[in-house]
């Protein structure tokens, strides 16, 4: 009868992952671009002046639509991963390719909330987890695209972390949370300081902060050492090799949320396979 439900618990978690997954393509997309909306409409305000008016632009208006010839996209044509296969990896109207990333985002979401099913069950804790991992997609690959790391996803994942904590979903006590959260921002924050007194140039960004105290409040004080070292290591490495490839963007830029992010779901998973490292 557990194994039973437990299989249920994946399947109905995986399924609603895909659909997520979907959501999630929207959220990666328009999300930096609503911000860039944003300032641009401050920064006229402050200057006096007024922008013309935009056509609403929301993560639900406008439509789907293709990069390429601008048609709407069908419900039918937006199922997650199925619509993809069924059509190709192409747009039905003009037939040009459609970027792999978008089934490949939902199917990784599947996967994240299905793991959530296989390790919590359908509880409160599932969901609170699912909800996590659908961040912590979102963070990376938003970083990944525009070095940006908005706080309309980092602060509700931390607040809900230390909530989490204090129900006990998540496995860590409050204080381990509200500690990891502190330390998290804390440690993340000298280091920023440190090297701009050093050189006088910013080393990472203050999302940066907030991420790791995320980290922090859902993992506990205790995960921050290794997940800093996984992500320094990694991100260094990988920053090596994107110079030798010439991968890198203006000024040297990498972001260091996908690595931070990345670091944090090997905790969780490593945990789970019984690998202690002082984790829930």
């Amino acid at each position: 009868m557990q194994a039973e439900l437990a299989e249920q618990a994946v399947v109905l978690l995986g399924i609603l992952g895909l659909l997520v997954g979907s959501f999630l393509n929207v959220v990666i997309y328009r999300l930096p671009k609503m911000m860039e909306r944003q300032w641009a409409a401050e920064c006229a305000q402050a200057a006096g002046n007024s922008l013309p008016d935009a056509e609403p632009f929301n993560l639900l208006v406008p439509r789907s639509s293709c990069p390429h010839c601008a048609a709407s996209i069908a419900w039918y044509d937006n199922v997650p991963v199925f619509s993809y296969a069924l059509l190709g990896g192409r747009c039905r109207q003009c037939q040009a390719p459609i970027a792999l990333r978008y089934p490949a985002v939902e199917l990784c979401s599947a996967l994240l909330f299905a793991f959530c099913g296989w390790r919590w069950g359908l509880g409160a804790a599932a969901f609170a987890w699912c909800a996590w991992m659908a961040g912590m997609l979102s963070l990376a690959l938003i970083d990944w695209d525009s070095t940006l790391l908005p706080d309309a996803i980092v602060l509700p994942l931390l607040w809900l972390g230390l909530i989490g904590a204090n129900l006990q979903w998540t496995g860590v006590t409050l204080e381990h949370a509200l500690w990891g959260a502190v330390v998290g921002y804390l440690s993340l924050w000298s280091v920023y300081w440190v090297f701009k007194l050093v050189t006088g140039k910013e080393g990472m960004g203050y999302g940066d902060f907030k991420l790791l105290a995320c980290l922090g409040a859902w993992l506990g004080w205790q995960a921050l050492v290794p997940i800093i070292l996984m992500s320094s290591v990694i991100g260094a490495l990988v920053g090596i090799a994107l110079k030798f490839n010439q991968g890198l963007r203006e000024g040297g830029v990498m972001p260091f949320g996908p690595f931070l992010v990345g670091a944090g779901l090997a905790c969780v998973f490593a945990n789970a396979a019984g690998f202690k490292l002082l984790v829930p």
